[in-house]
């Protein structure tokens, strides 16, 4: 099952680098320097090339931007960072090892969409059979369905309102730039409230050890000091990162 999720991700990477490399338009042979985009106006096959490509890199500097706000990234990181805040841990674990695990838990959550992806857009343009134009609107057809599918009714109308525009029957009769806000409201909205049910044993946990040392007349030492080996030990023993990383990966499917 794993092969088969990760099936789509090396061939938009390779396909990707093979329409930048492979091009002889694209690199300029002269000289030992880095290489040069030429922009020159030319006729035929190689100008739609020249076109495709700089269109091309244009979309991929647009790639960071579609990952946090179009995919399943947003509401991934946001739980990952309630769960190390509701531990007390600031730098444990590190920025860069949650947003790795997210990016990856987004990978296993997007494959599906993904996948229609590739069959859909990327394998077509290719072999040449669509144009960048097309492939383009074939690629945000699988996404829209994602994120009509994760955004919440009310968020959705909201923009809708805002924007001045009736209340469509189906997903084709919503705007793309209405859609992509209402869906990140949606996904915080829905990040939050995992949070909350994340916070609530921990909060438990500091409440009673506060409780406890005032008790004893122990004011003079810090709750933290006891409550944190306390909650790490708890989510130690409930398999705290396996419970997180399911109740993600359901939420997407109930969503």
């Amino acid at each position: 099952m794993t092969r088969g999720r990760g099936r789509w991700l090396w061939p938009i990477i390779l396909g990707g680098l093979l329409i930048l490399v492979a091009s002889p338009s694209v690199w300029a042979a002269s000289g030992p320097g880095l290489p040069s985009i030429s922009i020159t106006p030319s006729h035929g096959a190689a100008a739609n090339q020249t076109i495709g490509i700089l269109a091309l890199i244009t979309l991929i500097s647009f790639l960071p931007a579609i990952l946090l706000t179009m995919t399943a990234f947003t509401r991934v990181i946001t739980v990952l960072s309630f769960v190390r805040s509701a531990l007390g841990l600031s730098q444990t674990p590190p920025n860069q090892v949650l947003i790795g695990l997210a990016l990856f838990l987004t990978f296993f959550i997007m494959a599906p969409t993904m996948t229609a992806i590739n069959h859909q857009a990327l394998h077509p343009y290719l072999a040449g059979h669509v144009s960048l134009t097309t492939a383009g609107k074939r690629a945000l057809g699988p996404l829209r369905t994602f994120m009509y599918h994760q955004t919440r009714p009310g968020d959705l109308a909201l923009f809708l309102r805002m924007d001045h525009v009736k209340a469509p029957h189906s997903l084709r009769g919503v705007p793309t730039m209405v859609l992509i806000p209402a869906f990140i409201i949606s996904e915080l909205k829905t990040a939050f409230e995992i949070g909350v049910y994340i916070y609530i044993p921990f909060v438990v946990i500091d409440m009673v050890v506060a409780t406890i040392l005032m008790s004893m007349g122990m004011m003079m030492v810090p709750p933290t000091l006891i409550s944190l080996p306390l909650k790490l030990l708890l989510f130690v023993l409930a398999n705290g990162w396996t419970l997180v990383v399911k109740s993600l990966v359901m939420s997407f499917h109930g969503g």
